[in-house]
């Protein structure tokens, strides 16, 4: 009997080989531009970083909802710590994002129930609503700053799984030092320049959502695609309750240097969101659209800071 010809084997083996090999290539082509952010072409992301390097990515999307968590908090004159646990429990409920659905009728970035009480589907689904939900509930927990992050957070959410909290801890830390100003030129966003401009009366509404109506400058705004804050001693200034039981060692008065960098990283946390594409604040300059998304000096980047009031946070629109 005669033996079937190699040949046709090696060829099947040739065609296999190949095609494992460009599937393998494919991948890591996308794994790279997936890392590298696509060569300055992939989607836009947020960083909070630390003095020591640390560092916790984040979507645009996140980026807005983290934001207004820390802003709600800070509005109603909560200490970091709140803000720590805040930011936690939405990591561990919804990673962030304003979910419309969740087990049984959980909604929203805390996974809030209607049928519990904490309020319609309409206003769960808001974040600034959900957000000061949670940070009543949390107030009434007592000494909730000096509890562990799991057991201050399972006080309000009365989770199946309480334990899950606690492995968020360390990247809500880093959030809320950046976003509640504490850790200066922390917190940047790659974001593209916007095709589309800026709304300055949409930026101010938003502001004056978060922090309350006092982070605004009195008067009527002149007609321009800035949008110019002036720093308050403190974060009470903006318009916000003292916290309660939060107070004492774990209280923050938030100084003006620390509320102007809070203001900063909240425009930059919503650059993509409301068409923002530079902040200027302290002499540092954030733009959208450059190869460099940390926050450089003021006369390195383009617009500079001619006529800022040192204390004054100015955020400019795309045109």
């Amino acid at each position: 009997m005669s033996r079937p010809s190699a040949a046709p084997r090696r060829g099947r083996l040739f065609r296999v080989t190949a095609a494992v090999a460009v599937l393998l290539a494919l991948a890591g082509y996308v794994v790279v531009q997936y890392l590298n952010g696509g060569g300055g072409s992939g989607p836009p992301r947020c960083t909070a970083g630390s003095s020591d390097g640390t560092t916790y990515e984040l979507s645009p999307e996140q980026a807005v909802n983290a934001a207004t968590i820390s802003a709600v908090g800070t509005s109603r004159g909560m200490p970091e710590r709140a803000v720590t646990i805040a930011l936690a429990t939405a990591l561990q409920e919804s990673g962030l994002r304003n979910l419309d659905h969740g087990d049984l009728d959980s909604l929203g970035l805390f996974q809030q129930r209607p049928s519990q009480g904490w309020g319609t589907t309409k206003q769960i689904m808001d974040p600034v609503y959900s957000a000061r939900k949670f940070y009543e509930h949390l107030d009434k927990v007592h000494d909730y700053a000096h509890l562990p992050l799991t057991v201050a957070a399972q006080r309000v959410q009365r989770s199946a799984f309480p334990e899950a909290y606690a492995k968020h801890e360390p990247d809500a830390a880093l959030l809320a030092s950046a976003l509640t100003g504490r850790a200066p030129a922390s917190f940047t966003c790659s974001a593209t320049k916007s095709a589309v401009a800026g709304d300055p009366a949409k930026v101010r509404s938003r502001l004056a959502r978060e922090f309350g109506p006092g982070v605004l400058p009195a008067g009527r705004p002149a007609p321009s695609t800035d949008v110019r804050l002036p720093v308050h001693g403190t974060k009470a200034a903006a318009g916000g309750t003292a916290h309660r039981s939060g107070s004492g060692p774990g209280a923050d008065a938030g100084s003006g240097k620390q509320r102007g960098w809070e203001l900063a990283h909240w425009a930059v946390a919503n650059s993509a969101a409301l068409g923002i594409e530079r902040v200027s604040y302290g002499g540092r300059v954030w733009a959208a659209g450059t190869d460099e998304t940390s926050w450089g000096k003021a006369d390195t980047r383009s617009g500079g800071t001619a006529g800022q009031s040192p204390d004054e946070v100015r955020i400019s629109l795309a045109k």
